[in-house]
C-alpha cells in the first residue's frame, strides 16, 4: 500500500477543496489530490512527496497541546516576553525541556534563533549544525502525538526535534533534513501549533523553483521520498507576528 493513499471522495473532504485548483495545490503547478482520511492534501512535486493537513488537530486540542508544551511554574506563556530571559534552559519548565542553544562560525559564537528539545529513544542522539542533542525521555503527550501520525505515515517515529519560535523574529534558514544518521530517503513529519508561519520549500538545484506552504496552529505536513535531497526548506522572519509557534518534526534515527 502507498504511503500516501488515494482519496475515495466523502462529504468530510470537501473543506479541503479549496486547496486544489484544476487539480495543482493552490496557486502552483505541482499535482494534487486529497488524501483518503478527509483531513490532508497529498502534493506531488519532483523527487518528492508531500502530505498537507491545514487543520488535523481541531482548535481546542491544538490549544490544550500548545498549552502542555510551554506550561512553565509561575508564569503566563501567552504574554511573557520569552526574548527577555537571559537563561531559559533554569526556567521550571513543566513538560518539556527548552535549551537555548548556539553555534560557532568564524570563531564566534552565536545563539540559535530558536529554542529547542530532542526527545525519544534513549540511544538516538541527533547532529545539526554542530550541536550533538542528547534525547529526553518520551512523555505522554509526545507519545500521543506520535501515535496521531501512524495513520498517515504507517510507522512509530524513535525521535522528535522541537522547535520554538519565540515570535517572528525567530526563524530557521534555509537548510535539508539529511543527515546520514536519518537513512537514505528520511520521513519527517512535521506538527505545528500556535501563530502560523511560512513554510518554505526550493530546489537545490534552482532556487527560483519554490513551493510556500502556510502552517497554522494544529497542522501536520509530512515529507516524504527524495525530498530532502533535492529541497531545502526555511521558515523566514515575519515581524508581524507576535506570538510563539512549536514546530514538532517527528523522524527516525538509524544507529
Amino acid at each position: 500500500m502507498d504511503l500516501f493513499d488515494t482519496l475515495i471522495a466523502d462529504e468530510p473532504a470537501l473543506a479541503l477543496a479549496g486547496l486544489i485548483n484544476d487539480g495543482k495545490f493552490m496557486q502552483s503547478e505541482y499535482p494534487a489530490h486529497i488524501h483518503q482520511d478527509g483531513k490532508g492534501v497529498v502534493i506531488d512535486v519532483p523527487d518528492g512527496r508531500l502530505y498537507y493537513a491545514p487543520q488535523y488537530f481541531d482548535s481546542a486540542h491544538s490549544d490544550e497541546i500548545m498549552h502542555s508544551l510551554l506550561a512553565c511554574k509561575g508564569v503566563d506563556y501567552a504574554t511573557h516576553d520569552w526574548h527577555q530571559e537571559n537563561d531559559i534552559n533554569a526556567l521550571p519548565f513543566e513538560n518539556i525541556r527548552w535549551q537555548h542553544d548556539s553555534v560557532s562560525m568564524f570563531g564566534k559564537t552565536h545563539p540559535l534563533p530558536r529554542l529547542s528539545a530532542w526527545y525519544g529513544d534513549n540511544d538516538r542522539p541527533y547532529t545539526y549544525s554542530g550541536i550533538t542533542l542528547q534525547p529526553n525521555p518520551w512523555n505522554t503527550l509526545l507519545l500521543q502525538l506520535r501515535a496521531a501520525l501512524v495513520p498517515i505515515c504507517k510507522r512509530e517515529f524513535n525521535s522528535v526535534l522541537l522547535n520554538w519560535y519565540r515570535s517572528g523574529d525567530d526563524h530557521i534558514s534555509w537548510h535539508t533534513d539529511a543527515e546520514p544518521e536519518l537513512g537514505e530517503n528520511p520521513l519527517i513529519a512535521s506538527v505545528n501549533f500556535g501563530a502560523s508561519r511560512r513554510f518554505l520549500l526550493r530546489r537545490r538545484d534552482d532556487h527560483s523553483t519554490k513551493l510556500e506552504i502556510p502552517l497554522q496552529h494544529g497542522s501536520i505536513l509530512v515529507m516524504a521520498g527524495a525530498l530532502q535531497h533535492h529541497w531545502q526548506h526555511s521558515v523566514p522572519k515575519q515581524k508581524k507576528v507576535k506570538d510563539s509557534r512549536i514546530n514538532l518534526t517527528f523522524r527516525t534515527i538509524h544507529i
